[in-house]
Order: structure tokens, then C-alpha cells, then sequence
């Protein structure tokens, strides 16, 4: 599989496992092989980006739920700080899936209710970062992943 999808960011030594000869990853956060599916490997290699630039992984929850308008919903990757805030809410998509406006407002409106001041979204081959400043309900783009603040 990872011939088939090479993506854009670190590689790193993951476990791969074959259950009725489809393909499981070994997923560091929830401790356990995952269904190997193309958001899947993204998902691992955005995550194991973060923990590789400082994100403490016991900090990190993967396929979280939350209610957006009355409907239960699952945000791919939240970060926290260590006050048990929100502090980055990442959004992944296949790499054949393009980041559009579409996308970018799926994120949006899963963070009015988590509140992350930076947001994250990537589909493995491009990445786009922002900042959100909710006093003046404006954002800035970053070019890169926010560092992990204490």
C-alpha cells in the first residue's frame, strides 16, 4: 500500500497486519490495528508528524466524537494542551480527495464547538495550517504545523 500511496510528509517505522488478507496499521494513540484504508494512512502518518514535532501522544485522540447541530460527528485528530483544551484540530482526507472550500468549512463548523485555536488540514499530499482568532472571527494561514505549546 505505501508504494501506492506515497505521501508528502515523514515516513516512520509503522506496523502493518494482515487479517483475512486485508491490510491493519498499528495506530500508536489508540494502541491498537486499524482497518488500512487511504484517509487511514494519512491519518498515521499526520499523527506520528505531530508526535515527531513535539505533540505528546497522551495528548492526542484520534476519531473523537462531538455534536455539531444536533448530529454526532467524528473529528479525525485532536490535539490538547495540557490544560485539556483543544489546541489543534486536524482534519485528514484521502489523497485522491482535493482540499477544497467544501473541506476547509467541514473543519470550520466541527470547531465551533471544540474551540481549537489552530486547525489542520491535509489529505497526505498537501497540508494547510491556520490560526483562528475568535474575538475578531478572523483566521491567518501558516505555512507550517503549529509548534506544541505547554
Amino acid at each position: 500500500m505505501q508504494d501506492k500511496l506515497q505521501l508528502n510528509l515523514p515516513t516512520y517505522d509503522y506496523k502493518l497486519q494482515f487479517k483475512r488478507d486485508k491490510p491493519y496499521i498499528f495506530d500508536i494513540i489508540r494502541k491498537k490495528y486499524i482497518r488500512l484504508e487511504p484517509e487511514e494512512w494519512v491519518r498515521q502518518h499526520f499523527v506520528n508528524y505531530m508526535i515527531q514535532n513535539g505533540y505528546p501522544t497522551g495528548l492526542i485522540k484520534i476519531e473523537s466524537g462531538h455534536q455539531f447541530n444536533n448530529l454526532l460527528r467524528r473529528t479525525d485528530i485532536v490535539a490538547y494542551n495540557r490544560e485539556a483544551k483543544a489546541y489543534l484540530l486536524v482534519e485528514c482526507k484521502s489523497p485522491d480527495v482535493n482540499i477544497d472550500k467544501k473541506v476547509l468549512q467541514q473543519v470550520a463548523n466541527y470547531n465551533r464547538t471544540l474551540k481549537a485555536p489552530f486547525l489542520a488540514v491535509t489529505n497526505g499530499l498537501k497540508h494547510f495550517f491556520f490560526r483562528i482568532d475568535f474575538k475578531n472571527s478572523s483566521y491567518q494561514t501558516l505555512t507550517e504545523l503549529p509548534p506544541f505549546s505547554t
